[in-house]
């Protein structure tokens, strides 16, 4: 498969402006996601923004950039926009606030469309923590047996009404692969009420009957939505760095 990794970036986030060039251990946030993307070696690696300064951070640390309309409404559309005129079989969408993304989970929401050569669209998870279930920025997940997905939501799922029932909740890590063909649906898509109130792109593409394959693994997740999980980010990069971690 011919695979390029997009990585779509904007100034405007509504609780952390600017957070794609917020410093994280002497570089900027978007300068640590380009390097794990590029260390995933599946394809060339772009970032998808309306924003020039971030469009010179991105060429600066070695990304291809491919300049954006400013109204896009999420980073799916955000890419399709900027695969109109490319020849990738599938886009990775590796989110500008994962600056820990491990370049192996990367590489493994792809494997799914190895198996079904009519898949859309694909994603990862792994499994949620007491504490993830009532905290509304993280997104839990519920998938058919197929492995597909069924529903995201910021509230916990399933819900359970006998507390004695075993749950294996799962959370998802914002991290899709599209076909090329249905990334570029996408933006003709209705927005769905349940988009609307969940603020999930994803279930857009539920609500209009497509598939999404869940892969399931050890795929730890710290996306920055808040200056608390900035902070957060940048203790985990100061011991990965004292200790000589990654």
């Amino acid at each position: 498969m011919n695979i390029a990794i997009g990585i779509p970036a904007r100034m405007a986030s509504t609780r952390l402006p600017g957070k794609p060039l917020a410093e994280l251990d002497g570089k900027p946030m978007l300068a640590h996601v380009i390097e794990r993307a590029r260390a995933a070696e599946l394809g060339p690696v772009f970032v998808a923004t309306d924003n020039e300064e971030i469009a010179r951070v991105a060429e600066r640390h070695g990304a291809g950039v491919v300049m954006t309309p400013d109204d896009c409404s999420s980073g799916s559309e955000r890419l399709a926009m900027a695969a109109r005129d490319m020849s990738a079989d599938i886009i990775i969408n590796v989110q500008g606030d994962e600056p820990l993304i491990d370049p192996g989970a990367i590489r493994a929401v792809i494997g799914p469309f190895a198996e079904d050569p009519f898949l859309p669209m694909a994603t990862l998870a792994h499994p949620a923590t007491s504490r993830d279930l009532d905290n509304p920025h993280v997104v839990k997940l519920v998938c058919d047996a197929r492995g597909r997905a069924m529903y995201f939501s910021r509230a916990p799922i399933p819900y359970r009404r006998d507390e004695s029932a075993p749950v294996s909740a799962l959370r998802h890590v914002g991290l899709y692969a599209y076909r090329r063909e249905f990334l570029l649906i996408y933006p003709s898509l209705e927005a769905c009420d349940a988009e609307r109130a969940e603020q999930l792109e994803q279930l857009r593409v539920l609500h209009h009957g497509y598939d999404i394959a869940v892969t399931v693994g050890d795929f730890e997740s710290h996306g920055v939505d808040t200056p608390e999980d900035l902070e957060k980010v940048r203790a985990l990069l100061r011991r990965a760095r004292d200790t000589g971690g990654d």
